[in-house]
Formats: structure tokens, C-alpha cells, sequence
């Protein structure tokens, strides 16, 4: 599908993470060779917004630091207290202006979302001509999140809280992503009134979707097919979980370009890695940074290779090689490390 490019990606980045129990600021733990925020800021390039937004909060400097390098283009907003959702997006509008057209809301931790999700999140809210678009999803088991309701005709009518369901609400399995689609000057209105009378205090974009019914503005929905997208990562269990899933998409994907690997149980790539048709690799092999494996080369078993060049014909076997440049036709180890420079 054509992506249409929204106004602005607003990519909510400020939680502490406390969970991950580690000294790095939760969006910036590494999923197959980048970070959750990194993922999430590729997904949001597929649309081609005119903006993209990133709101920021504990460790914002590391985060600031991270973005400068890898996205600069993204603006940085600084949420400086934990104010909910809705309080990180008016933080925005406060601190941007306002936002004419459609403005998407996603978030750092979410590894797994691909761009043409968003861009179909994007697509539904045009058709729709809809103040706001819920991106939902269904879970064989929605424990912990919002519902959402439906009337008779299956159009929307609200989203009720896991804690406020009642048993029935309770089995339904699709689910309030969090994530949606705005129509940028609705939203600028209505968050500013956003109530806080709830356990935490804190002011929530969902109750920006009741306020658009409410007045009785179009509220839209769109599926995400594979739910796995839309789970966010929280702690260290959650965050091996993503990267397994995403190893599986990675070897898949190049599989399916004619790549032999001949077990992807035992093997782990990185986003950034170029694997070209008629490459063989071999179990226990991790293949990391920026490598590049050329067709006819075959690598493993055992062996890591980081930001390697590997060219035709080459085997390496049981090694570590990092920095360095394979020639064609070379074989390389068993019990070989390699660091920089070019094999003969």
C-alpha cells in the first residue's frame, strides 16, 4: 500500500522502566542491533512525516544523545513530570504549536511495529474522514488492557479499563493498542480537557477518545493483524521475548531471499546486517553490527561476526571476527579472531 505521510509522529519515550532493573534508559535497551526508540523511529520514517516528535523524560540526556546521532531530525520535547499519556501529548502542543492534519501517537518500547501497521492506522483514519482512529488488535489473553467496545452493528462505542469491566466486558479479547490517529486540531482542543479524577492522578489519551464521541466526532478503528506489534517491553523476560521474535521476522525475511540457514534456533542477526542469495549459515553463528555475508559465502558453525565483510566463496569457521574484511575464496579459522584489517 501507498503511505500517506501524516503531519506529525509523536513517539512517547519518558518512562522510567524501573522493571528493566538496569542503568540504561528503558527505550534505549537494544532489540537485534538497536534500540526499542530506534525500532520505533524506522517504523515511523515509513510514513514520511513532516514531523517527527519524540517526548522524553528519565534519562533524557542519554536519549537526547541517542537521537542526535541516529534520527536528527526528530524534534525533542521533555516531559518533566510523569503526567500520563495525555499529559505528554499536550506537553507537546504546549511546546510545538499547534499541528494541522493527522497526528499519530505510538510509543518507544514497542520493538515489534512495522511502518505499514502505521501506515494503515493512517490509511483507515483518511477513509474514515475520523477525528480519531484506534489502532486495536486481538489477544488470546487481554489481561491488564482496555477493551474495546461495540455496538450491535459492530461500530465503536468505547473503551472500558480492565479494572472498571465488568465479567462480560472482561472476555472480550480485542484490545485499545494505545496507539492512534488524530485529526490534529481536535486533538490540540480537546486534550486540554482531559480530566485527572482517576487512582493516579493523571491525565490519559484515552479519555480523549470519550471526549470526541462525546461531541459526537467520528471515532474510527483499524486492526493490527499481528498483535505481537503492539505489546510493549518491560522488563528483561518481555525484552528477550522481542528479540526473539524479531530474530525469527530477521531470518525469515532472508530465507526467503534464497539464504540457507541451516538452523534458526541457534542463530542471531542484526537489523543491520546484508545477507546476499546463495550465503550458507551455519548453526551457533551470530552475525552482529553492520556484516555483510556475499553469495557463496558460508559461515559457522560457531562463530561471531561483527561489522564483517565477507565475500564470495569465503568460509569462516568457528571464529570471531570483528572489523575485518574476508577475502573471496579465503577460509577462515577453526579458533580464529580476527579483529580489523583484511584476510588474505
Amino acid at each position: 500500500m501507498s503511505l500517506t505521510g501524516p503531519a506529525a509522529v509523536i513517539i512517547l519515550a519518558a518512562g522510567e522502566g524501573t522493571r528493566m532493573k538496569n542503568r540504561t534508559p528503558k527505550v534505549l535497551n537494544e532489540v537485534c542491533g538497536r534500540t526499542m526508540l530506534g525500532h520505533v523511529v524506522a517504523a515511523s520514517r515509513e510514513l514520511s512525516p513532516e514531523r517527527l516528535i519524540v517526548v522524553t523524560g528519565h534519562g533524557r540526556d542519554l536519549v537526547t544523545a541517542h537521537l542526535t546521532e541516529h534520527a536528527p531530525e526528530a524534534e525533542i520535547v521533555v516531559q518533566d513530570r510523569r503526567g500520563g499519556t495525555g499529559h505528554a501529548v499536550r506537553t507537546v502542543i504546549e511546546a510545538v504549536g499547534l499541528i494541522h492534519g493527522t497526528v499519530v501517537v505510538t510509543y518507544a518500547d514497542t520493538p515489534l511495529l512495522r511502518g505499514e501497521t502505521l501506515g494503515e492506522l493512517v490509511a483507515e483514519h483518511h477513509s474514515r474522514e475520523a477525528a480519531v482512529t484506534v489502532l486495536t488488535a486481538r489477544l488470546d489473553d487481554p489481561t491488564g488492557y482496555g477493551r474495546i467496545i461495540r455496538d450491535a452493528a459492530g461500530e465503536f462505542t468505547g473503551i472500558v479499563e480492565q479494572s472498571d469491566a465488568s465479567p462480560e466486558q472482561q472476555a472480550i479479547t480485542e484490545i485499545n493498542s494505545g496507539m492512534y490517529a488524530f485529526d490534529g486540531d481536535l486533538l490540540a482542543d480537546t486534550v486540554k480537557r482531559v480530566p485527572t479524577d482517576n487512582a493516579k492522578g493523571e491525565e490519559y489519551l484515552t479519555d480523549v477518545v470519550s471526549i470526541l464521541r462525546g461531541d459526537g466526532y467520528q471515532v474510527a478503528t483499524a486492526s493490527c493483524e499481528d498483535p505481537e506489534e503492539v505489546l510493549g517491553v518491560n522488563d528483561q523476560a518481555q525484552l528477550a521475548w522481542a528479540r526473539r521474535v524479531l530474530n525469527e521476522r530477521l531470518l525469515g525475511n532472508w530465507m526467503k531471499s534464497g539464504v540457507t540457514i541451516v538452523d534458526p534456533a541457534s542463530t542471531w542477526i542484526d537489523v543491520g546486517v546484508t545477507l546476499q542469495p546463495g550465503a550458507k549459515i551455519s548453526p551457533g553463528t551470530q552475525l552482529e553490527g553492520a556484516t555483510t555475508i556475499a553469495a557463496g559465502a558460508h559461515i559457522g558453525p560457531g562463530c561471531l561476526l561483527r561489522d564483517t565483510v565477507v565475500e564470495d566463496g569465503a568460509t569462516v569457521v568457528n571464529s570471531v571476527c570483528e572489523s575485518a574484511v574476508i577475502a573471496p575464496g579465503v577460509t577462515v579459522g577453526p579458533f580464529a579472531h580476527l579483529s580489523g584489517g583484511r584476510s588474505q
